[in-house]
């Protein structure tokens, strides 16, 4: 008999559904663990026609919570991945571990010598909570039924603060932090029946004495919700918020945290409850047991503890953060609402409050921007980085400036219990950075500071990433950059896929030994802001030079800068000349804005070089901000036009550019710049012991920035020499970018 395809299709997609939910609703029936002391112990495996492990490379305690709730378990208490002769197993990617379906349904057949062994708790179980460490508490009451447990949620009149302990310290958590009816959600019968009476020494709830009363019910909005802390701590510091990062999984263990920078260690301080993070040290051991947190992963939010793998390594960390005074929810580690903690001798419980404007004065904000190894303040108003309710510091701060710490500084007599809305301090403090050495404060050895001023190793910097360090140094646009080699020594290194962040650049920096550090110079008068590349943007100029510790950057309106002017400011940026001058081009700015007109001759060096006009200006019309496209500084040399010849790039000197591309992208992309097409054949001209530019290689070219990808030859060794230059033969027309690449 033919059947209908369609409705074959039909009777199909239903059978699947139904053989889904068939799988979700006895998911038991599919996972199991075996070996173990008990049902939620032991080995995980799953069944998809045959029982087989589960592969455990890379699970961590977040995937094993999975498990143990498909498994009708408690909460996740200890993962390991066990090493053992290459079997059949079932693998399963981890990033569907936790989207809800069964472990099953995307579980694929494989070779692998890594099995799972998973600890589930087989009593209590914490649901709904932000973390594996809080939820709405549920206990098993039925055990002794492996085929069908059930789980009961707690009246919280039927529980206290020594119940919680217990249950925290069973399920491998920290002190409890927070108790309270209904805190993750509320639930209907079945409650539990007795009050619990623990003494707070017990292993389990349940080994916990209970009332001989009994109750059916528990009003609404009190099923026990528990906050308890997470297991990391800091071990052999000075205070509890310095020392090695350790972590517990089943057992007490150190971090090693690969490419760990102070960004990450922020994420740790934060989640011990200490305050801002200051300074973060890689040390070196014997091989041994560790946690292990990727640096990519920290930043996700969820607890530490939640991500760990089980490695060997000789790597820990070493955090040290402040014990009295952080800032929160500000854009970077130096800038946030200040907090500080009235409660330190109680280790068990740290108490955070925000300060009042008034109470917080200018040198008070110099001594906690230094206590927390940040620059001198920038900024200081009521409400910069959000308000908060009470409690609020009660005193008046009165430091004289030279204080180590916020608390060393003597505080009024007086006190208060409230604060005005919007007035709980703010701060911004300058980044730690500076250059020295140089004939300004904008020219010199780039260094940074975390716990100590050390040279800063960009081996792979380019000139974009210099420009991003002169504006966290608040200097004009980057001018050149230097790669020096000498001795090697610690130094503070940053990967250029984090320079561009937009964060920071000491939150990303890792301690090396290396024998290359930076030389920038940026300028210390112009610079050329939001434009597309280095040689575009707003136009600003610093009018106030001399005051080394404030700069002041203005904005220069249209009707008082002209075409001479503009080739003046393109040459002292080391670009090409003027090819755009409009008002607004690249945005447009409110006050202050330059006073006076340029007169600039054309020849002068710089614009502040300039003569001026007498007459002042205080405003300027909207849109009429002062926005200046310059040139790339390319050319071809030696060649029969324009449009051919030996391509030459300028930073700081003129010279030939070598390339490491195997592709006719980046060749094009200069040939378009010169306007002269994109159609190009290439030749490589041996050109020996030439000084040349390197063109970095996986830098885009694009018709806006090309000088942002000239390195140093240093950066590859001193005695580097490149072999060959770049011919280059343009098409004059504007076409595909078809052409050759020839030798």
């Amino acid at each position: 008999m033919d059947m209908n395809p369609l409705l074959l299709l039909t009777l199909l997609m239903l059978w699947s559904s139904g053989l889904q939910a068939e799988v979700k609703h006895n998911s038991t029936e599919f996972v199991r663990l075996v070996g173990g002391a008990s049902r939620c112990a032991g080995i995980l495996e799953v069944k998809i026609g045959e029982w087989r492990p589960v592969e455990g490379l890379h699970w961590a305690l977040k995937e094993a919570a999975v498990a143990c709730e498909q498994l009708d378990c408690g909460s996740a208490l200890a993962i390991k991945d066990r090493q053992s002769s290459y079997t059949p197993v079932w693998r399963i990617p981890l990033d569907v571990v936790g989207n809800g379906s069964p472990l099953t349904e995307f579980a694929s057949s494989a070779i692998s010598g890594y099995t799972l062994d998973l600890t589930c708790s087989d009593s209590v179980r914490l649901l709904n909570g932000t973390s594996l460490c809080s939820g709405r508490l549920e206990v098993n009451y039925n055990q002794s039924n492996q085929s069908k447990q059930s789980w009961t949620s707690v009246c919280e009149a039927d529980f206290d603060q020594q119940d919680a302990e217990v249950v925290c310290r069973e399920l491998g958590c920290g002190p409890p932090s927070t108790l309270q009816g209904a805190l993750y959600g509320d639930v209907g019968a079945p409650v539990w029946s007795k009050e619990f009476q623990c003494e707070g020494h017990e292993s389990a709830l349940l080994d916990c004495r209970s009332s001989n009363s009994t109750r059916s019910s528990c009003s609404p909005g009190k099923a026990v919700g528990l906050t308890c802390s997470e297991p990391i701590r800091l071990v052999g510091g000075a205070s509890r918020c310095a020392g090695t990062l350790e972590m517990n999984l089943g057992e007490w263990r150190p971090v090693a945290g690969d490419n760990w920078a102070l960004r990450e260690a922020a994420v740790a301080c934060k989640q011990l409850d200490c305050g801002s993070a200051l300074a973060i040290e890689h040390r070196k051991s014997s091989d041994r047991p560790v946690w292990r947190i990727q640096y990519d992963f920290v930043q996700s939010g969820s607890p530490l503890t939640e991500l760990v793998i089980s490695v060997n390594s000789s790597s820990t960390l070493d955090l040290t953060c402040s014990d009295s005074v952080r800032l929160l929810n500000g854009p970077s580690l130096c800038s946030g609402r200040l907090e500080i903690n009235y409660n330190q001798s109680n280790q068990s419980k740290q108490s955070w409050t925000s300060v009042c404007e008034d109470h917080f004065d200018q040198q008070d904000a110099e001594v906690v921007c230094r206590e927390l190894g940040c620059g001198p303040p920038s900024a200081l108003q009521g409400a910069l980085y959000g308000d908060v309710g009470a409690p609020v510091w009660s005193k008046e701060f009165q430091c004289e400036g030279h204080e180590s710490t916020l608390l060393d500084c003597r505080s009024s007599s007086s006190t208060r219990n409230s604060c005005s809305p919007g007035k709980a301090v703010g701060l911004t403090c300058s980044e730690p950075i500076r250059l020295v050495g140089g004939a300004s404060r904008c020219a010199g050895t780039l260094e940074a500071k975390i716990g100590e001023w050390r040279p800063v190793g960009g081996y792979d910097w380019a000139l974009r990433e210099a420009a991003v360090a002169c504006k966290q140094l608040d200097c004009g646009s980057a001018l050149a950059i230097e790669h020096r080699k000498s001795s090697d020594r610690p130094v503070w290194r940053i990967q250029t896929d984090f320079v561009r962040s937009g964060f920071p650049l000491r939150e990303y920096v890792i301690s090396v030994n290396s024998s290359s550090t930076v030389d920038l110079t940026c300028s210390d008068s112009v610079r050329l802001l939001n434009g597309p590349s280095l040689c575009s943007g707003r136009l600003e100029v610093n009018y106030n030079q001399s005051n080394q510790s404030k700069q002041s950057w203005t904005s220069v309106c249209e009707a008082d800068f002209d075409q001479q002017d503009a080739e003046v400011v393109c040459r002292e940026l080391g670009c090409g000349p003027p090819s755009a001058l409009q008002g607004a081009l690249y945005g447009d700015v409110g006050a202050p804005v330059w006073s006076k007109e340029f007169q600039c001759e054309g020849h002068e060096s710089t614009l502040l070089d300039c003569r001026s006009s007498n007459s002042t200006r205080n405003s300027c019309s909207p849109g009429k901000a002062v926005g200046l496209t310059c040139s790339e500084p390319i050319r071809l040399v030696g060649g029969a036009s324009h449009c051919a010849g030996t391509l030459e790039m300028k930073l700081g000197e003129w010279r030939p550019v070598h390339t490491m591309a195997r592709t006719l992208k980046e060749p094009a992309a200069f040939c378009k710049h010169l306007d002269c097409g994109s159609d190009v054949s290439v030749k490589k001209r041996e050109s020996s012991n030439t000084p040349v530019w390197i063109h970095r290689l996986f830098c885009e070219p694009s018709y806006f920035s090309m000088m942002g990808c000239l390195q140093s030859p240093t950066i590859i060794s001193e005695s580097f020499t490149p072999g060959s230059v770049l011919e280059l033969t343009c098409s004059g027309k504007q076409g595909a970018g078809a052409g050759q690449m020839g030798e």
